[in-house]
């Protein structure tokens, strides 16, 4: 009786002990996740509005001219050359 008692004192530890690393295991992985998560949000920079069409593109990718955002080339100069006009 004495041994059997001991032998499942003993699954018992080894249970807990087991649960408790696959937890820690758990939200390690999960915080690593959102850390890669993260990281990949962030590596297309902030979005900016083109002053000319107003679509958003990614600030690494705009051009800027006097304080204006712009998504190509082309949009910059029609809006410098309207800017001109006035």
């Amino acid at each position: 009786m004495n041994l059997l008692l001991i032998r499942l004192i003993i699954f018992a530890v080894l249970f807990f002990a087991g649960f408790k690393l696959y937890r820690m295991y758990r939200e390690w992985k999960l915080d690593r996740e959102e850390l890669l998560e993260d990281d990949q949000k962030n590596e297309g920079g902030q979005m900016v509005r083109c002053t000319w069409c107003n679509v958003h593109v990614p600030e690494s990718e705009a051009l800027r001219d006097k304080g204006e955002w712009f998504c190509c080339s082309a949009h910059r100069d029609k809006y410098l050359e309207e800017q001109k006009e006035e």
